[in-house]
């Protein structure tokens, strides 16, 4: 399937190929579709940003946004064949790889024509550019959307996983260091005796687990992250052996203690029975209303319920990233892996986004159009259009530094204001410049304003700096450990499961059914659930960790030449 459509695509591209990478002043205007994997608002029709694209690159977009089950969705478009120009298949997009549904982007993207991308993914091409030993040639369907960043790697706040936890909890007990599980829940019972419901008197939710499809990761990644690693997915990577040893931890003996205690917590009330029916918009919906006191997640996955909660300045019921680990009596050093130490590192080194953004499809009739854009976009003056928006309106520059008012870089953050000030679904799916602007006159300023010096202590509200005063920190990156190198193999979590999809898919289902009922299981029967969870999925979690070893292996090489 894949082959055919390369060969086909390779026809009707041929011509396309010879047209220079910029927009003609006598271009018809198009209007291009845009499937986004995501929920999201739609833009306002005035919005100034999608105005000047259209001026600029005779482009208008029509967008959906997710309403309901990705997959399921996806399933469906697979199916019906009925692409949109620009397809964002969210975390499932190795479905559309795997469909044939995307163009190789490397008919369109080389040093000569696309200097600007070509730029943007030369240092770390060797991940992001692999073999297709089907096809048998190099391929690129997706540019990363996010990771590829200049200058060294920029850490003011855990964009990632963490246990969360609200501001007000910890400024309530006299701002104490939390390091541990035990200290994480005894804090919030603790708060919750003493403060069952907020001002309003609506009772707090103690801590939320979401489970809705893939975002299962808030429910079965938290133990790697107990163990010490960072995000590798749904296995234990030692990186500090030459064969990489990897084992799914969800069947080892020291997944139990984390579940035994979820389950203590259960029982006390901190977790509600309804957090393992919640659709995600419900979860977002929750914490947007600030009575969720705690979570596991990963920052940018509810960062909506952030935004909303900064714009109506509940600032104490936003939430600071702890980098929880176990403690040394928590697991038993016989059900530790051999020659395993435990120490916090949350924070991975610099890692492209892999297979996560925009595709093309390759029922899409301006593929050239888009390249041409996506080039543009890249070039100083529209990196700094798409992040900070219009100079003297939505920033200044005094001294050749990057300023905004405390007015301006609150907007950054209102979803209302973005509607019609920020071109925000295309700058989220698309290549984009990140960390520090390394040329020009603005050289050191950084491309994000959530990143700039200035904004990041100067004009935070006086709320979080009072809060980070009393722990003696100027950002709330310093809760946890630096980043840590980043393995070769990059993050596990990006290997495609596909070759194994039947014992993955079993993987995934016998947690997403049993796990909640091992959380839940009455008093005096948790034991029992957990050995028979264990049973369950032990055949397939077998299967998946010799896998995701021997793909590891293959990464390890190809980064080296080997």
């Amino acid at each position: 399937m894949r082959k055919l459509l390369s060969v086909l695509l390779a026809l009707c591209l041929l011509g396309s190929l010879l047209v220079p990478f910029a927009v003609a002043e006598d271009q018809e205007p198009i209007t291009l579709t845009y499937f986004y994997g995501a929920p999201g608002d739609q833009p306002n029709p005035d919005n100034k940003i999608y105005k000047m694209i259209e001026d600029e690159f005779g482009i208008k977009f029509e967008f959906e946004f997710l309403a309901g089950d990705l997959d399921e969705t996806l399933g469906l478009k697979l199916q019906d064949e009925v692409y949109p120009d620009l397809f964002d298949g969210g975390n499932s997009a190795e479905t559309l790889i795997d469909a044939g549904a995307l163009i190789n982007l490397l008919d369109y993207v080389n040093p000569e024509d696309t200097p600007n991308l070509w730029a943007h993914i030369e240092p770390e091409k060797n991940r992001i550019i692999t073999h297709d030993d089907e096809l048998d040639e190099d391929v690129m369907y997706i540019i990363p959307n996010y990771g590829l960043g200049e200058g060294e790697q920029i850490v003011n706040s855990v964009g990632g996983p963490a246990f969360f936890i609200q501001k007000q909890v910890l400024a309530w007990d006299n701002y104490p260091t939390i390091k541990t599980l035990d200290e994480y829940f005894d804090l919030i019972e603790r708060f919750i005796a003493a403060n069952p419901t907020n001002p309003d008197g609506v009772p707090y939710v103690g801590f939320d687990i979401l489970t809705e499809d893939w975002r299962r990761f808030c429910m079965i990644n938290p133990v790697q992250h107990l163990m010490g690693r960072p995000n590798d997915g749904e296995v234990l990577v030692d990186v500090n052996k030459d064969d990489y040893p990897t084992e799914t931890f969800i069947n080892q003996p020291y997944a139990k203690p984390y579940y035994k205690k979820l389950n203590e917590e259960f029982h006390k009330g901190i977790i509600s029975p309804d957090t393992f029916v919640m659709s995600y918009d419900q979860y977002i919906a929750q914490l947007s209303s600030g009575i969720v006191l705690g979570m596991f997640d990963q920052a940018w996955d509810f960062g909506d319920a952030t935004n909303a909660l900064l714009t109506d300045k509940k600032y104490e019921n936003t939430y600071v990233a702890l980098g929880l680990v176990y403690d040394e009596d928590d697991v038993p050093a016989e059900d530790m892996p051999e020659g395993w130490t435990i120490e916090e590192h949350y924070v991975n080194g610099s890692l492209p986004n892999l297979d996560r953004g925009a595709g093309i499809s390759v029922t899409c009739k301006y593929p050239e159009r888009i390249i041409a854009m996506w080039e543009k976009l890249l070039s100083p003056e529209w990196a700094m259009i798409m992040n900070w928006g219009i100079e003297g309106e939505d920033y200044s520059i005094e001294d050749g530094r990057l300023t905004m008012t405390p007015e301006q870089f609150a907007n950054t953050t209102d979803m209302e204001w973005r509607k019609s000030n920020r071109a925000y679904a295309i700058w989220d799916s698309s290549p984009k410049r990140q960390g520090y602007i390394m040329e020009g006159d603005l050289a050191g300023n950084c491309w994000e304003p959530g990143n700039q010096p200035e904004n990041v202590f100067g004009l935070m509200n006086d709320y979080d700096k009072d809060f980070l005063s009393h722990y003696g920190f100027s950002k709330f990156g310093d809760f946890v450990n630096p980043p840590i190198e980043l393995a070769p193999y990059g993050e596990a979590w990006q290997i495609n499961k596909d070759p194994i999809n039947k014992d993955y898919q079993d993987f995934l289902n016998i947690q997403d059914t049993q796990l909640p009922q091992v959380i839940m299981a009455p008093e005096g029967e948790f034991d029992a659930k957990w050995d028979a969870f264990v049973e369950a999925i032990n055949p397939s979690c077998e299967v998946y960790s010799n896998f995701m070893h021997e793909e590891i292996l293959k990464l390890v090489a190809a980064y080296y030449g080997e």
